[in-house]
């Protein structure tokens, strides 16, 4: 198995390899590091000290620039150092899967955004990028997603047999974690400086997030007699800059004519977010698009009431 540590589909696996070892204790778990000085990935002692049980296997990459050996690392790094390990079976936890196929490659795909998302296609690099991945996933073995609605996008839009795609769930992040107690929730209060009662969104600011659905509608709820003392709380580091694919809350809040209501908390540390959720009077989460959303499910954990969207 391969993946970067820090990104989405590095928590993906973090979790994973956590579990695994306990699940299946007879499996042999080999994990592909990429040495590379622009790759932000854990040291090989860091795995060892994280997951006794899993051996890590370093593969040093040439020195390209950032894309370029993300790109090697994919479609060649990667897979060779799979076949010399002997391994049975290749498991990439994210959509780019290689061409080249020496053993057999199960892939996770959690969505298709760049393929169904205008805004998300980029660049002619990019664009080239997604079809490539694309391709090479209607080589895999199987493919592993996160949701039936993830499956059907993949089914129809990759023309992959669907005896091929296997939905398997997500659990929450804060799987076993007890409860927070008052004293979490009071910790956490005034480290953000949060409002008495307030709805919550956590998430990107992306334009498929639907910020200006989340400020339109608590506007509206204000407008129509809503409790004023009922603050909308958004959470997560605020776009650095205001653009069509990250458009600044605080524009859209003015325009809304709903700002003094608005409270920016930034970024919240993962530990800190049951206690977020817990304290929200209700949690808003209209996606236009998600693979699964795990923060519906992370708010649901907490106990808090969901209001979000679906097709």
């Amino acid at each position: 198995m391969a993946g970067r540590l820090t990104s989405g589909s590095g928590q993906y696996l973090d979790h994973l390899l956590d579990w695994l070892p306990r699940l299946a204790p007879d499996m042999q778990i080999s994990l592909l590091l990429p040495i590379h000085p622009a790759l932000d990935t854990m040291t090989p002692a860091a795995v060892y000290a994280r997951w006794p049980s899993v051996a890590c296997i370093p593969v040093a990459l040439p020195p390209l620039p950032e894309n370029l050996a993300k790109l090697w690392w994919e479609q060649v790094a990667a897979p060779r150092a799979a076949r010399r390990a002997r391994a049975d079976l290749y498991w990439v936890p994210y959509w780019a899967g290689p061409f080249w196929t020496p053993l057999p490659v199960v892939i996770t795909v959690h969505d298709l955004i760049p393929l169904l998302l205008p805004a998300y296609r980029g660049r002619l690099t990019q664009r080239a990028y997604t079809r490539l991945v694309a391709w090479s996933a209607r080589r895999a073995t199987a493919i592993i997603t996160v949701s039936e609605a993830a499956a059907r996008d993949i089914i129809a839009h990759l023309r992959v047999a669907p005896a091929r795609v296997h939905v398997v769930h997500h659990g929450p992040n804060q799987e076993g974690a007890p409860p927070p107690t008052a004293a979490d929730c009071a910790r956490v209060r005034q480290r953000y400086a949060l409002p008495e009662r307030f709805f919550l969104y956590l998430g990107g600011f992306d334009v498929r997030k639907n910020l200006a659905g989340v400020i339109a509608g608590y506007a509206r709820y204000l407008a129509r007699g809503g409790d004023p003392m009922v603050k909308l709380v958004l959470a997560g580091a605020l776009p650095a800059a205001d653009t069509d694919f990250f458009p600044d809350p605080r524009r859209l809040a003015q325009a809304a004519g709903c700002a003094d209501h608005v409270h920016y908390c930034g970024w919240v540390e993962e530990a800190d977010k049951p206690a977020l959720y817990a304290l929200a009077t209700a949690f808003i989460f209209p996606s236009l698009y998600e693979g699964f959303g795990m923060m519906v499910l992370e708010a649901m954990q907490a106990g808090t009431p969901v209001v979000t969207s679906g097709k």
